[in-house]
């Protein structure tokens, strides 16, 4: 089974750094089904995110690398996940990163 894998950065990224590294147990990442991902990939494709770097900003999510998700894109990524039961530790995930107004970042396949 294919996963993706979603955490909370305790920092902001910094500015000319990039996040290459596989670390989800840095960032306390859960683990997401792929199938539940590719199946509402497309509705990401209207949010800004940042792909490995804060110098390449993107629509929608790196789906096979490593996607950071800031604080103001928070709210329309859980509009794109909030009505999906298979989603719920995810949305739970997203909402406290929101409160925090933390970023997240998003290990793709």
């Amino acid at each position: 089974m294919t996963k993706h894998e979603f955490g909370i950065m305790p920092n902001a990224p910094q500015k000319g750094k990039r996040y290459d590294e596989y670390e989800p147990e840095k960032y306390g990442c859960i683990s997401v089904d792929d199938g539940y991902i590719g199946d509402i990939v497309a509705n990401f494709k209207a949010i800004d995110f940042y792909w490995h770097t804060l110098d390449v900003k993107r629509k929608g999510i790196a789906y096979c690398g490593i996607t950071l998700i800031p604080p103001d894109s928070i709210k329309s990524f859980i509009n794109v996940i909030e009505n999906n039961a298979n989603l719920l530790e995810l949305i739970e995930l997203a909402e406290k990163a929101s409160r925090e107004s933390k970023w997240m970042i998003h290990f793709g396949l």
